[in-house]
């Protein structure tokens, strides 16, 4: 694959024409860019395919723990806004960066709900029982840049 040559104006342009409410709907958004040699040849070692795994695991079991009560939510993505009200409840820390992105990315409703069952996964990959602002970042990340809700 060659990377595109359009001027950045034309490529603005063209990812406008995609409606924001549609991409509200897409809760991930990453741009994947090229591998360097230099860390394909590496003798370092990422995660393992079976830790990788295990976490998943782990989390979607906890995700079945936690709402083995509702027959009508499987997972995180599953949450209406009373489980999320419920499920992931931000410190203040947390409260102040969701504010702010909220404010600076223009969010919608949507987007704020599709991100904090996000973070919440996120959270539940890494272990813990409460959201933090890392895992909140890392949920913001995922949203796209040049996003109008």
């Amino acid at each position: 694959m060659k990377p595109c040559t359009c001027a950045p104006a034309v490529v603005t342009k063209y990812q406008k024409r995609i409606s924001g409410p549609l991409l509200d709907r897409i809760d991930i958004h990453i741009e994947v860019p090229r591998v360097d040699y230099q860390k394909l040849s590496s003798d370092r070692l990422g995660e393992s395919s079976a830790e990788i795994r295990q976490r998943v695991e782990n989390a979607r079991q906890v995700q079945r723990e936690r709402f083995a009560e509702s027959s009508a939510i499987a997972c995180n993505a599953d949450m209406r806004i009373a489980e999320v009200r419920k499920f992931c409840k931000l410190d203040e820390t947390s409260e102040s960066l969701m504010r702010s992105a909220m404010n600076q990315m223009n969010l919608s409703a949507r987007a704020y709900h599709r991100i904090l069952k996000l973070a919440r996964t996120i959270a539940d990959l890494g272990g813990s029982e409460t959201i933090q602002p890392p895992h909140l970042a890392d949920a913001l990340q995922y949203r796209p840049k040049l996003m109008v809700s």
